[in-house]
């Protein structure tokens, strides 16, 4: 018997009818002959041109809805805002074997090409940090700015290997845990990503879990773990680009899916052309745990030098 009511799929209706009220509506892009759909929100047409363009990239987990849902209504009257969903999240699905980032990177471009995005500033959330590092790297002339939020691309395969780096260093278990199937899974997902979670997770029901589970964790599991193995393979730093955009890098200091040292790493990697924020008190999901700060850190970076082209009203909390 279904059940009647569900937390997380009223809660994802209630993210779409937001998206659709800050004037973003819902498309899908075919590509490689049909054999991969790209779900994106993309700005009502016609596309106001005064306005510069920012793509915005989810990790993993629930879909892009849940993970830039509080923030797109402050950034739309600054930006045209794209938000996709990656291969395998929401509606998005490829039948094609790529599991790299640098595929998901080529098939954000083509969806940003068909709807004629040509010039953009891309914020990345953890793994999609890795994707929008890919498409700095290969599509430059596509990218102007880039925010990396807690995406480990300076990570090394033999940080896994070596254990000294990450509290799971099984790469299996750490598949097991970020593509939860149980509810001691999502508890123990919910405890790394936050320094301190907004409710003890002992008082929380197992329904709910089960229930976010259920809406949000079933489809492509082995798809989606595939992407989490591929992250490591053969990874060196001395083969990561050197991105000649200015980048902003946003940090928790206690995140524990990618610890801060990654963060110091990547910053000298990337020298001057890169500025580090650590943000106090918080995870690798501090987005959630701080998003005053977060939102304080996107504005100086992409658009403070942006004039708005209505009075963003509803953004006078976040100030």
């Amino acid at each position: 018997m279904s059940r009647c009511f569900s937390f997380t799929e009223s809660k994802n209706w209630c993210y779409r009818s937001a998206f659709a009220k800050s004037g973003l509506r819902s498309t899908i892009t075919n590509l490689h002959d049909g054999s991969t759909r790209v779900h994106c929100w993309v700005p009502e047409d016609p596309i106001n041109h005064s306005k510069p363009n920012l793509l915005l990239i989810h990790g993993l987990g629930a879909n892009a809805l849940w993970q830039w849902g509080d923030l797109v209504r402050h950034l739309v009257p600054y930006f045209n805002v794209y938000v996709p969903d990656l291969v395998f999240f929401g509606e998005s699905h490829t039948t094609r074997p790529e599991r790299t980032e640098v595929f998901q990177a080529e098939c954000v471009a083509r969806v940003m090409e068909a709807h004629s995005a040509r010039r953009l500033s891309v914020v990345g959330l953890s793994y999609g940090g890795f994707v929008g590092y890919r498409l700095a790297a290969q599509y430059g002339e596509l990218v102007e700015k880039v925010v990396m939020c807690g995406a480990g691309v300076s990570m090394e395969e033999k940080d896994l290997s070596e254990g000294n780096l990450f509290k799971v260093s099984d790469l299996e278990e750490a598949a097991r845990i970020l593509v939860p199937q149980t509810p001691e899974r999502l508890r123990e997902l919910v405890g790394y990503t936050f320094y301190k979670p907004p409710l003890p997770l002992g008082l929380l029901p197992s329904c709910l879990f089960t229930d976010f589970i259920d809406a949000m964790c079933t489809e492509y599991v082995e798809e989606k773990r595939d992407l989490i193995r591929s992250i490591p393979k053969n990874r060196k730093l001395s083969d990561l680009p050197k991105i000649p955009q200015p980048t902003l890098i946003i940090w928790g200091e206690h995140d524990q899916v990618f610890p801060l040292e990654l963060a110091h790493r990547l910053k000298r990697h990337l020298g001057e052309n890169a500025r580090l924020v650590i943000i106090k008190n918080a995870g690798h999901a501090f987005n959630v745990e701080k998003p005053k700060e977060f939102y304080k850190h996107l504005k100086s970076f992409l658009f403070d030098s942006q004039p708005p082209i209505i009075n963003p009203s509803n953004s006078q909390n976040h100030k």
